[in-house]
């Protein structure tokens, strides 16, 4: 008969993602025993949000990492540009940010989550395990009171007095703790895809949009990661018209790949992201919270949900971590959680849901942009900083 293994901490975080590991790496350097359980055996996925937003390197300089942090690969960009009916628009300039870095950076995510696992690592009550998937809770009457998880080892319960699911959109914490979920729906999906760069290239472009089409282009090095928007539900449309009628559809924004389009020569190259916007209504319940993703699905434009994600990781490590030391955290305070993250959450996904649904929104946007260019300095603290950015207040041991 299989055994169990049984631990105990105070706080078992779900999901190794950018909130997951932010918010384990505060909680342990405030000296709360925290385990963090990853389903996968490493960080290694391709097509995730590699944005490092400025508000998110000052929070790297407030914990004083970022000399280390900035020694990582990655790419920096000072302004957002994008293509509009074939003509340039500044939609962002971070140059101008009271922040000590000034401007958006990329990289790849699996560097930034082996740089906060190793950071975390240095702290005696962080405890990192991989290849460990829940697939239920633990109850103590209403009280969530840990997980159980699947593990190469064999069946593992972690026994805590807070259960934070980071686990993603897709969260299995969320489904098992019943929290009921508001969909703002979106009209669009996203494939991703891989295309070669070539030293010619023009000089960083976020973006093509024309004829209702629209092209993503995330300078990664020696290559693209590219985001091409489709109609919600059209994957199978798409593919019915082959990959000769895709080709022409992403050459027709961005020309300058018509010598490398036929890299995607096979359907098993392009990847398709469902867009999602929704939000919980009540983050929390007895013993458990969901923030990020979790509890707040976004767009991927702008990689604004990467921010909000690390944002809510900041704001639960300063509310709990000096409560969750020295035992269980009242309902109040996980609600706190969801009080100080849920407006910036709501506004931005409001935001977010006008500029996909409705044309004349965006059109608005971009005639402003080109009539008043200082207004590039208002995206860019919407886009760089969030509309609450969050700073370190969280105890140290």
């Amino acid at each position: 008969m299989a055994t169990t293994s049984i631990v105990e901490t105070r706080c078992v975080i779900i999901g190794g993602g950018p909130a997951g590991m932010l918010l384990g790496f505060l909680l342990a350097r405030a000296g709360v025993r925290v385990i963090v359980l990853e389903k996968h055996a490493d960080f290694l996925r391709d097509f995730r949000g590699d944005t490092i937003h400025p508000s998110t390197f000052e929070l790297m300089h407030e914990l004083d990492l970022l000399d280390q942090f900035l020694r990582l690969p990655h790419q920096e960009a000072t302004r957002m540009r994008y293509i509009f009916d074939g003509h340039v628009v500044g939609m962002a300039d971070f140059s101008r940010l009271p922040t000590k870095c000034k401007f958006m950076g990329f990289m790849p995510q699996w560097e930034f989550l082996n740089f906060l696992a190793k950071q975390a690592k240095q702290f005696p009550a962080f405890e990192l395990r991989m290849e460990s998937r829940v697939v239920d809770l633990v109850h103590d009457g209403d009280r969530i009171a840990g997980v159980r998880a699947k593990t190469p080892l064999g069946d593992l319960e972690v026994r805590a007095d807070l259960v934070v699911g980071c686990d993603g959109r897709n969260s299995i914490v969320r489904q098992l703790a019943k929290l009921e979920t508001k969909e703002i729906g979106v009209p669009i999906d996203v494939l991703w895809m891989h295309i070669s760069k070539r030293d010619r290239d023009p000089e960083q472009l976020f973006g093509f949009f024309a004829r209702g089409k629209g092209l993503g282009l995330i300078d990664r090095g020696d290559y693209f990661q590219a985001a091409f928007v489709i109609p919600k539900g059209g994957i199978d449309k798409i593919k019915e018209r082959g990959l000769p009628a895709l080709h022409a559809d992403i050459v027709s924004l961005a020309p300058f790949l018509e010598d490398r389009i036929a890299e995607l020569d096979d359907w098993s190259k392009i990847k398709l992201l469902t867009v999602q916007i929704n939000r919980l209504h009540k983050w929390c319940r007895e013993g458990l919270l969901c923030i990020g993703d979790a509890a707040h699905a976004m767009s991927p434009a702008a990689g604004v949900g990467i921010n909000l994600a690390i944002q809510d990781a900041v704001a639960a490590g300063n509310l709990l971590a000096a409560k969750l030391k020295t035992g269980p955290v009242s309902i109040a305070d996980l609600a706190a959680v969801q009080k100080r993250r849920e407006w910036p959450t709501r506004l931005t996904q409001a935001m977010q849901g006008s500029v996909h649904r409705h044309n004349i929104t965006r059109i608005m946007i971009v005639k402003a942009l080109q009539w008043l260019p200082a207004l590039q300095f208002l995206t860019a603290r919407l886009v760089g900083l969030g509309l609450r950015p969050e700073h370190v207040r969280s105890p140290t041991a």
